[in-house]
C-alpha cells in the first residue's frame, strides 16, 4: 500500500502513548479500513529527552509544537495536551493551513467549539473529537450522525468517573466522603487537585458538548449549571437508599417548550433507572429521542487505551475523507434555542434540615414551604434530644420557588440547620 496519512501528534502522555500503541499494534488492520498507512511522523513534548518505550524513532520528537503542525509532512494534527491557550491556538492554526484535526480536549471544544467548527468548515477540513466526552464511548458521532433524521428531547448523563467511583463507594460502604476521596486519590482515580472533578466542572464541559450536538445549538461550559458532590454526605446516601434512590452526579440536558436546560448537579435517581447501576469509574449516556425511544451507551470514560482508541476511530473517519479530498459532516447549529435559567426548571427535591425538637415545628416548616408554592410529597421526623431531623422530598416546584423556600427556612426560628438540598429524579422525566 503507496498511500500514507502522515499524523502530527501534539503531546504524548497516557492518551497519546495510548494512540501510538493502538495505531503501531494494528498498523495492518487499520490500513485495510482507511486505505492508507497511518504514520506518525512527529511528536510534540515537553522533554525530548525522556525514553518513552514507544515504537517511534527519537527524531520524530520536537518540543516545538506549532513546528509539528507547520511541518509539511504532517497531513493531519493529533491533540492531546489539553488545555485551552496553546491547544486553542495549535488547533487553530492547523485549521488554518486546511489539515483536519483529532482532538481529546474537551475543555478546548466546550468553550470554543462551534468557532473551532466554524474554523474547521472555512478550511473544508474535519475537525472530530469523540474522545473529548465519555473515552471509548461512542456518543459524538450517534448525536451528530446516527440521530440527525431523529429529535433528541433529552440526555442524562454520568460522565466523570471520579465522582461516579467516590459516590459508588460511599453507596456500598457507608463511608464519609473525605475518606473516599482520598482513597481515590490513592488509587489514581482523583488528582491531587480534584476540583475539577469533584466540583463538576468537567462534566459541566462534556454536558455543554453533548447539549450543543443533540439540540443543534450552541452551548459553552459557562451556560451549565454546576453543583460539585463536595457536600453530599453519608446521611444524604443513606436516606436516598431508604426511599429507593441512589446520588449520581449527572449532566442534564433537555429541551423544554423549545429552550434548552442544560446543568450538572448531584441527583437522587430510582434504583430502578438504567444508570442508577452504573458503578465504580465507569460512564454512561442514556439517550431519549423521539423515534427511536431510550437509548443508553455505556463504558469506560477514560483512561489511555480507550480514550486512545476513540481518537484512532477519528483518525481513520478523517483520514478516509482526506483521501477522498472532502471533509464529513459539520455539526449543525441551526436552531439557535434559548437557554432556560436554572431557577426556571421545574424539579423535585429532598431537603434535610436540623429544626428544634418540639411541638409546632413541623407546622411552622409546612406553612413556609406552602407560603413558597413548594408542596411536600414526603416527610418524616427522627428525634435526637433536644434536636430533631426532618426529611422532606417535595413534588415538582419551580427552582425559584425552592430557594426562596430555603431562604425563608433559614431565617425561621424553628429551624437550626438545612443540612442538604438535592435535585430529585423522578419516574416522570421533565
Amino acid at each position: 500500500m503507496d498511500r500514507v496519512i502522515r499524523i502530527g501528534l501534539l503531546g504524548c502522555g497516557t492518551v497519546g502513548a495510548g494512540v501510538v500503541t493502538i495505531l503501531d499494534r494494528e498498523a495492518d488492520d487499520l490500513a485495510a479500513r482507511t486505505g492508507a498507512r497511518l504514520q506518525v511522523t512527529r511528536v510534540a513534548v515537553r522533554d525530548t529527552t525522556i525514553d518513552r518505550g514507544l515504537p517511534l524513532p527519537a527524531e520524530v520528537f520536537t518540543d516545538d509544537p506549532m513546528a509539528v503542525v507547520e511541518a509539511d509532512d504532517v497531513d493531519l494534527v493529533v491533540e492531546v495536551i489539553g488545555g485551552r491557550d496553546l491547544a486553542g491556538t495549535l488547533v487553530r492554526r492547523a485549521l488554518e493551513l486546511g489539515k483536519p484535526v483529532v482532538t481529546a480536549n474537551k475543555e478546548l471544544i466546550a468553550h470554543e467549539g462551534p468557532e473551532l467548527a466554524e474554523a474547521a468548515r472555512a478550511g473544508g477540513v474535519d475537525l472530530a473529537y469523540e474522545a473529548a466526552v465519555a473515552g471509548a464511548i461512542p456518543i459524538i458521532k450517534p448525536l451528530k450522525e446516527s440521530l440527525a433524521g431523529d429529535r433528541v428531547t433529552r440526555v442524562v448523563g454520568i460522565l466523570n468517573g471520579t465522582t461516579n467511583y467516590i459516590l459508588t463507594r460511599m453507596t456500598e460502604e457507608g463511608a464519609a466522603y473525605a475518606d473516599v476521596l482520598s482513597e481515590a486519590q490513592a488509587l489514581g482515580f482523583a488528582e491531587a487537585d480534584p476540583t475539577s472533578d469533584v466540583g463538576g466542572h468537567d462534566a459541566a464541559s462534556k454536558a455543554a458538548i453533548i447539549a450543543s450536538l443533540a439540540f443543534d445549538t450552541t452551548v459553552h461550559a459557562a451556560d451549565v449549571f454546576r453543583e460539585g458532590i463536595e457536600q453530599v454526605s453519608a446521611t444524604d446516601i443513606e436516606v436516598a437508599s431508604r426511599l429507593g434512590y441512589v446520588i449520581k452526579l449527572l449532566g442534564i440536558a433537555s429541551e423544554i417548550d423549545d429552550e434548552v436546560a442544560v446543568r450538572v448537579h448531584p441527583t437522587f435517581l430510582p434504583k430502578a433507572h438504567p444508570l442508577a447501576g452504573v458503578r465504580e469509574s465507569f460512564n454512561a449516556v442514556y439517550v431519549e429521542a423521539e423515534a427511536a425511544g431510550e437509548l443508553m451507551f455505556y463504558g469506560r470514560g477514560a483512561g489511555g487505551m480507550p480514550t486512545g482508541s476513540a481518537i484512532v476511530g477519528d483518525v481513520i473517519d478523517v483520514a478516509r475523507n482526506l483521501l477522498q479530498q472532502a471533509p464529513g459532516p459539520f455539526p449543525s447549529s441551526h436552531r439557535r434555542k434559548r437557554l432556560r435559567p436554572i431557577e426556571d426548571l421545574q424539579t423535585q427535591y429532598y431537603v434535610l434540615l436540623d429544626v428544634e425538637d418540639e411541638p409546632g415545628v413541623l407546622a411552622e416548616v409546612a406553612r413556609t414551604f406552602g407560603d413558597h408554592t413548594v408542596s411536600i410529597a414526603q416527610v418524616w421526623q427522627e428525634g435526637s434530644g433536644d434536636t430533631a431531623q426532618l426529611v422532606l422530598i417535595t413534588h415538582r416546584a419551580r427552582e425559584g420557588d425552592l430557594r426562596t423556600c430555603v431562604d425563608a427556612l433559614e431565617a425561621s426560628s424553628a429551624v437550626r440547620k438545612v443540612t442538604s438540598v438535592l435535585r430529585v429524579e423522578s419516574e416522570v422525566w421533565e
